[in-house]
């Protein structure tokens, strides 16, 4: 009896105490988790044996170092959009005045192209990070962007929803990244099909083309920036080949990610999987 009660309250005891150190472990898991997604859940208190005090405190001075440097990277990069857009508005002012001529055409031209460069630059580089995280309908946001598109360019363009299609995120950010994609697929194909699932796990929007499609040995270089994979794709396509960069960014900045694969239509498929919270 001794020896039985001795070892029952000794388990007790063993059974308190790990449980008392492995809560700390899960909390600091699930604030690391959190701001992976670009969530911020504020200070809690470090608790736990040394080591994990330890990590703790290392992971709050990790994660305002990260919002430090990403408040200054903003910071500079408003001054360089202000600084560059001032000459070129007075070039485009001197250009309008202009007498008409070929080579004036040409020069607004090229400032235009110039603009769209920095408007897409500064958003690659920038991001959308300082958005408040909400929740988020993937599938209305795919139903938008399409209606948009289809004003815009018309064509075939259709779209599959099934399931529960909403998760936490940054709406703007994932809007910009669909309609990269949505627009990126309509106009390298006649046909583009939208299909959003809501899983169990995840929310996955697959997005597929009848385009000429990119060999699966130049999956990666996709996403690289300003690679227009020219020997592939249309070389007079608008854009300076920052779409699936500004995608694949947003897509892993919620803790997710963008994979290219063949289309079942005969071109591209890129499926946007972003994991639910546990």
């Amino acid at each position: 009896m001794w020896i039985s009660g001795a070892t029952l309250f000794l388990c007790i005891v063993s059974v308190i105490f790990i449980r008392n150190q492995v809560r700390p472990i899960e909390q600091l898991a699930e604030a690391m988790e959190r701001f992976g997604r670009g969530e911020d859940g504020g200070l809690f208190r470090a608790r736990g044996a040394r080591e994990v005090r330890g990590a703790t405190l290392a992971f709050f001075d990790m994660r305002q170092r990260i919002k430090r440097y990403i408040e200054q990277r903003s910071q500079v990069l408003a001054g360089v959009s202000h600084d560059l857009r001032t000459p070129l508005t007075r070039m485009k002012l001197q250009l309008a005045l202009m007498p008409p001529s070929q080579e004036i055409e040409d020069a607004k031209r090229d400032l235009s192209e110039m603009e769209q460069t920095l408007d897409e630059y500064l958003a690659f580089a920038k991001g959308l990070t300082e958005e408040t995280p909400e929740r988020v309908d993937l599938a209305h946001l795919s139903q938008e962007i399409v209606a948009d598109t289809l004003r815009a360019l018309g064509g075939d363009i259709s779209v599959e929803v099934s399931g529960d299609t909403a998760t936490p995120g940054r709406a703007r950010a994932l809007k910009r990244c669909l309609a990269n994609l949505i627009d990126n697929a309509a106009a390298h194909g006649d046909q583009v099909r939208v299909t959003v699932r809501g899983e169990e796990e995840a929310v996955t929007v697959a997005v597929e083309d009848n385009g000429a499609g990119i060999p699966e040995e130049l999956y990666e270089e996709a996403f690289r920036p300003f690679s227009r994979l020219d020997e592939t794709r249309s070389r007079h396509q608008k854009g300076v080949g920052l779409g699936l960069a500004i995608a694949r960014d947003v897509a892993r900045s919620h803790g997710g990610d963008i994979i290219l694969s063949k289309s079942e239509l005969g071109g591209l498929r890129a499926t946007l999987r972003l994991p639910r919270p546990a």
